[in-house]
């Protein structure tokens, strides 16, 4: 089966800087699950993807505008330590420099801390990988149907997609 519209794929990566260094990996966990054609995974992703199979391995280069956008010059913002995703359980383990989840009118997204207060936390508001050119080394694990509730919800569920609670 083929990678198109309202699939849900399972994959591995590695995702690799210009230097060849590893940021990312897959391959130690449960693969990655998406929706195609749903905007649950980078574009130019997606479209690399599209027509591929299971056992299939590409590699794709993205420019930053292509993957996390270019860093933006004075993007601080400073925001409540409650409007982080899963805030309690960082509460105690803000560190300058961390990775943390904000809640968004658009979902979660990934800041840098800069400074952390009792009430409040400082960050950098770019994605940490934004300004940098990504090679995305992909294995397809599996490609499958959508079920009905995974279209409706407009995202893959069960193990390595999304959880209802």
């Amino acid at each position: 089966m083929q990678i198109s519209a309202n699939k849900v794929v399972s994959f591995h990566y590695n995702l690799i800087d210009v230097q060849g260094s590893t940021l990312e990996s897959s391959h130690n966990a449960e693969p990655t699950v998406y929706l195609h054609g749903h905007s649950n995974l980078l574009a130019a992703l997606e479209e690399a993807m599209l027509g591929k199979s299971t056992g299939e391995k590409i590699s794709i280069t993205l420019k930053p505008e292509q993957a996390y956008g270019e860093r933006r010059d004075g993007a601080t913002q400073r925001i409540p330590i409650k409007h982080l995703h899963e805030y309690s359980a960082q509460k105690n383990k803000l560190k300058i420099g961390a990775v943390v989840r904000v809640n968004t009118p658009n979902g979660p997204w990934e800041a840098i801390v800069l400074k952390v207060g009792k009430f409040n936390v400082d960050i950098d508001s770019n994605h940490p990988l934004a300004g940098k050119t990504l090679t995305f080394d992909i294995e397809i694990v599996n490609v499958r149907d959508a079920t009905e509730e995974e279209l409706a919800h407009g995202h893959a569920h069960g193990v390595g997609g999304h959880h209802h609670d």
